[in-house]
């Protein structure tokens, strides 16, 4: 009777350690329990399907990782992928439904800032978690996202400063697709032009809708712009397929990189994957990441991926790097936190670091930003970049811009002011804040 008693105690000790939260030991077959459940919100059909099909992927790839890796806090990890289909307020429609329908503990997603703005009241009424991977105007800090894209000045400022001291432009063309992020990050532009003694009548601005095909006009004032005999160079914030048409009419008019360099914000690999690339020769691209950056982790990352999509021809690009930094950032401070809820895994991000892919180090800044490094790189016949030139370290991405009336007082800060919009003037939190 004594055995049996000292066995039936042990057996309750052992329940008794397995029990609670739905975290459960990793077994040798595997992580087990309750699944944490990743959720991907990326455009698979619609105008945007040509660069967020392969984020989607990319998240993929990098739970089936974890997952071999032994799952998150002895769990599987669950990805659930819906297809908000380039419109704008479908984005908030799905984003609801991963948080409140399938209860997701963190998302991977969105492209376009529009479709960032749609879903972030989302976002903060729910108490998400949304991890955005791609270049973006700045001017916005939320508890709610940690944004693993460029801000303006680790991206659209060093551009500037590129084509200025390195190659002499003079007159600038302002490009964009007609939303949030072309407006707000050519207004920074525009500033920054201005404070740096360019001319008004040397900048031209325009915006043409997402999806435009017929450029020939648009090209041709281009050339007449550039006319004057004034070094020109057109910067780039065209978005989606809408870069096709434009970049065959500049070869159809025979605008060369030689004489009106086009530097781009949204082409990169994926875009020029399958095109033939003659026309956009020596054209420019500014990224945080190219796939030609020589270093073994990058080398590492294109052997997993091309082995995952079981596709040799399959490129990777910028965005995809910082998903792959945004779900490790991610991965790591649950494991910190030693839980999925949403105010641990924020509360451990900030200071968090992680290896990028071009081998540097990215961290998380208390602006829920984080630090990358500046690339400008030229198309080559391939369809890759040869980088052409890159800055000496990582840059921290900075919230609210410099060069804005208004935003030069205004600081984000989640760890030590708890707000994401401070005026150091007034000492005022006029945004977002949970105290």
């Amino acid at each position: 009777m004594k055995r049996i008693h000292a066995c039936l105690v042990i057996l309750a000790v052992a329940l008794t350690g397995c029990g609670g939260s739905g975290d459960a030991p990793e077994t040798a077959e595997g992580p087990t329990g309750n699944p944490i459940k990743v959720g991907v919100l990326h455009s698979l059909s619609g105008t945007m399907a040509i660069s967020e099909t392969t984020l989607k992927d990319t998240v993929l790839m990098m739970v089936d990782e974890q997952n071999a890796k032994g799952g998150l806090l002895g769990r599987p990890v669950e990805a659930v992928v819906v297809d908000p289909a380039s419109d704008w307020p479908l984005f908030a429609e799905r984003a609801r439904e991963l948080l409140e329908s399938e209860q997701v503990d963190v998302v991977f997603g969105c492209w376009t800032s529009v479709s960032r703005k749609s879903v972030l009241p989302v976002f903060e009424e729910n108490n998400g978690l949304l991890f955005y991977p791609v270049q973006y105007e700045g001017e916005e800090s939320s508890k709610n996202v940690i944004y693993t894209g460029a801000a303006p000045n680790q991206q659209a400022i060093p551009a500037i400063d590129y084509l200025m001291n390195e190659v002499g432009i003079e007159r600038w063309v302002l490009e964009g697709t007609d939303y949030v992020y072309p407006r707000t990050t050519n207004r920074i532009l525009e500033a920054y032009l201005k404070q740096k003694g360019v001319a008004e009548e040397d900048i031209s601005i325009n915006y043409t809708p997402f999806g435009h095909s017929d450029w020939q006009t648009r090209v041709s004032a281009i050339r007449r712009f550039g006319s004057t005999g004034k070094p020109t160079a057109v910067v780039s914030t065209i978005n989606g397929d809408a870069n096709v048409p434009f970049y065959l009419e500049l070869a159809n008019q025979e605008v060369s990189a030689d004489e009106i360099p086009v530097v781009a914000f949204s082409v990169g690999e994926e875009e020029l994957s399958g095109l033939d690339t003659t026309p956009l020769v020596g054209h420019l691209a500014a990224w945080n990441y190219f796939q030609s950056v020589d270093s073994a982790p990058n080398a590492e990352f294109i052997a997993k991926w091309k082995a995952f999509v079981a596709d040799a021809e399959r490129t990777t690009n910028d965005p995809m790097e910082a998903h792959y930094i945004g779900f490790n950032l991610w991965a790591k401070a649950v494991e910190k936190a030693g839980t999925t809820e949403v105010d641990a895994v924020l509360a451990a991000l900030p200071g968090t670091t992680t290896p990028n892919l071009t081998g540097g180090i990215a961290e998380v800044l208390p602006n829920h930003h984080i630090t990358k490094p500046v690339y400008i790189g030229e198309v080559q016949a391939n369809g890759q970049f040869d980088v052409v030139w890159q800055t000496d370290d990582t840059v921290p991405g900075d919230a609210w811009s410099d060069y804005l009336p208004g935003s030069e007082d205004t600081e984000a800060d989640w760890v030590t002011l708890n707000c994401g919009n401070y005026n150091t003037e007034t000492q005022v939190c006029s945004g977002q804040n949970y105290e």
